[in-house]
């Protein structure tokens, strides 16, 4: 016996020009195609199970994208008449959600406001220092309040992905005079 039936799709003419366009682009990545073509599948009337089939998918899959589509059925009718916009809500539609996990500790700015540090003399900020290491930056961060506490690790990394270079040890003459 056949489980229950599918959560329908429908689609407008302008939905589904927006949809067959996608798979046309040569540019369009795989795994929007297969959504592409799930929800495409869908409006036909085709079952899950044959679409599994039919596109080398799971059934958690096509579920998913075919509850996504139906769920943004009426959003996505009230913006046909904006071909543009249409484009852009189908591609959000289709798009992956945003993944769990923890919100970004530090913000652009504060990042931002670490690397224009970095690119300030070590002098200016009364530092005895030629050249600023990590470990400097991220005190001299903490103590401007750029941000509340930050490790040198985390300002190696925003460096590096800035492309600011940081003396990775602490200057000699520094050491020296931290000794005594």
């Amino acid at each position: 016996m056949a489980g229950p039936l599918p959560r329908a799709v429908t689609l407008s003419p302008p939905q589904q020009a927006v949809l067959e366009a996608l798979l046309r682009q040569h540019s369009t990545p795989q795994t929007l195609a297969l959504r592409v073509r799930i929800v495409l599948a869908a409006a036909c009337g085709m079952r899950n199970l044959p679409m599994t089939r039919d596109l080398a998918c799971s059934l958690k899959t096509v579920i998913k994208w075919r509850a996504r589509w139906a769920a943004a059925e009426a959003h996505l009718a009230t913006v046909e008449h904006d071909p543009p916009e249409l484009k852009r809500m189908v591609g959000r539609v289709l798009a992956d959600a945003p993944r769990p996990g923890a919100p970004d500790t530090f913000t652009a700015e504060q990042i931002v406001q670490l690397i224009n540090l970095a690119c300030t003399p070590p002098a200016d900020a009364g530092r005895p220092l030629t050249a600023w290491t990590p470990r400097e930056l991220a005190d001299e961060a903490v103590k401007r309040q750029i941000v509340p506490t930050i490790s040198p690790t985390s300002v190696g990394r925003f460096l590096q992905a800035g492309r600011t270079a940081a003396a990775s040890q602490p200057l000699l003459a520094y050491r020296q005079d931290q000794s005594r």
